[in-house]
């Protein structure tokens, strides 16, 4: 006997999920550069989408080579999980030593500050990830960022 799938009981089998758009990320990146630049900090800037795929991307001249794939993680650690990356040591504070030490673990996650979430209301659309300063200017510099998109961090 087969069994019946959601769509036969007239569910759809998709969710839309919304994204950040190519020229918001982009704007998001320019913003954040400007603002490094004013700072002085030459960094890498990444945006993802919800999904954590690659929307924009900048690096200044001078920028650590090494910081591409962090900005990128920051970034994608951020969408995935909706949470600043400055905020997982109180996070997993919580949590079990398995989970504190596992979690760390996981490729392309990041548990210090230059990673942020970028929100539309209360849709997850995206994050954005800065490496190259102190996490205290990286997380400034993704902030302005958002602030470029009338977004709070």
């Amino acid at each position: 006997m087969q069994q019946p799938s959601l769509s036969d009981a007239g569910a759809p089998l998709s969710a839309a999920q919304p994204v950040i758009d190519a020229p918001a990320a982009l704007r998001a990146v320019q913003a954040a550069v400007a603002h490094a630049a004013g700072l002085g900090v030459p960094v890498n800037v990444a945006v993802v989408d919800a999904a954590g795929l690659p929307v924009g991307f900048a690096r200044m001249a001078g920028a650590p080579l090494h910081s591409i794939d962090i900005a990128s993680d920051k970034a994608y650690t951020a969408a995935s999980f909706g949470l600043p990356t400055s905020r997982w040591t109180e996070a997993l504070a919580g949590h079990s030593e398995a989970v504190r030490q596992g979690l760390v673990l996981r490729p392309r996650f990041v548990a210090f500050g230059g990673g942020l979430p970028i929100m539309e209301g209360s849709a997850r659309i995206g994050g954005i990830g800065v490496s190259g300063g102190s996490e205290t200017q990286d997380e400034d510099i993704a902030r302005a960022g958002l602030v470029a998109l009338g977004l709070q961090a």
